[in-house]
């Protein structure tokens, strides 16, 4: 096996672009691999997946003067990110499609078949650091606070960093830009891609239509008065205020989505605050769990500030009690803990509220 051989993950963005030059830079003999993730026929939409982004990493591939190979993750990125984020909307969930197609198709999938093309490691352009001191693996936060994505990659272990290199982890964003400039790479001028990538303009209710099945049912208060219909769950997420056809004499705001009675609970801006969540699916960086509790800071979803709480642990479940309300927390996000820049693991949201017993 070649030591120095790398597989860039190439979405055919400026930030694997540059990351794959960085690494050339640095003497790697770099392999650059763009997933196919969806069917052809569907991918003129654009996104990170689409027929453009394949050509762009392509064109940067051929330019910085390595091989780009496309490789066919279609199968299990139906079964493992779009079935699930469906079934999960249909279930009155909120989920992170990114963190699973990291989680699995990434580094899981793509990890899996970097021993076929002789390579030791796969690397990305995602903003955060890795470290190896004496205890073992660390997930660290990127140097550019602004663009740090190490929520996304939380499901991380021992198992897969000594395996990944994120060669933008101590960069910030307009070094990068000035980089891809430099080099004059054709994607140096990209902007930056913020949808869904299996979602045309970033709207997910069309998508859902398709393939979930919307049961209308009843939009209720807390008490459990009727107050309107809904056309179907999937439609809504924690926290949403425009599109309820309501006529109400004050804001009101989804606060749960009530699969098991189809019903829509909504209520004040106030209602959505809670200083408690409970969360499962843990994983930890290091690979072992906390045995006591622990101040931390922790995210309820990307674009939330970090805030600082107490976790608490009991049979697997974890318990985050913030020392601060927070608002609009999601069942089906993921809850991202942290020290300092250490990222210590995570899991997903189950519900706001304490753990039994």
């Amino acid at each position: 096996m070649t030591a120095k051989r790398v597989v860039v993950a190439m979405s055919g963005g400026v930030d694997s672009s540059v990351a794959a030059a960085l690494l050339k830079e640095a003497g790697y003999e770099v392999i650059g691999i763009t997933m196919q993730i969806w069917p052809p026929d569907k991918l003129a939409f654009g996104g990170c997946c689409g027929i453009d982004a394949v050509e762009d990493a392509k064109r940067v591939a051929y330019q910085l003067g390595f091989p780009h190979y496309v490789m066919d993750f279609r199968d299990i990125f139906a079964r493992m990110v779009i079935e699930d984020f469906c079934r999960e909307y249909g279930a009155g969930r909120t989920p992170n499609p990114c963190i699973r197609c990291n989680q699995y198709i990434k580094f899981a999938a793509l990890l899996g078949k970097i021993g076929e093309l002789d390579a030791n490691f796969i690397a990305t352009g995602h903003y955060a650091r890795i470290e190896c001191p004496p205890g073992g693996y660390r997930l660290l936060k990127a140097i550019d606070l602004s663009k740090d994505q190490s929520y996304f990659l939380y499901t991380l272990g021992q198992k897969e960093l000594p395996h990944l290199l994120l060669p933008l982890g101590d960069l910030h964003k307009t070094e990068v830009r000035k980089l891809a400039a430099k080099l004059d790479l054709p994607v140096s001028n990209k902007p930056d891609s913020q949808d869904v990538c299996f979602i045309p303009d970033d709207d997910y209710r069309p998508f859902l239509a398709g393939w979930v099945r919307l049961e209308p049912g009843d939009i209720v208060d807390t008490e459990g008065r009727v107050l309107g219909k809904h056309p179907g769950l999937a439609r809504y997420t924690i926290g949403q205020r425009q599109g309820l056809g309501l006529a109400s004499g004050k804001r009101l705001y989804v606060l749960k989505l009530d699969a098991a009675s189809n019903r829509l609970v909504v209520g004040t801006r106030e209602q959505l605050s809670t200083d408690t969540l409970i969360a499962g699916s843990l994983s930890w960086v290091s690979g072992k769990e906390f045995d006591k509790a622990a101040n931390i800071t922790a995210k309820i979803r990307y674009k939330s500030p970090e805030a600082a709480a107490r976790l608490h642990l009991k049979d697997r479940i974890a318990e985050v009690k913030f020392c601060e309300p927070q608002w609009a927390v999601a069942p089906g996000q993921s809850v991202v803990f942290y020290q300092g820049d250490d990222v210590l693991g995570g899991g997903i949201i189950q519900d706001a509220g304490t753990i039994a017993g």
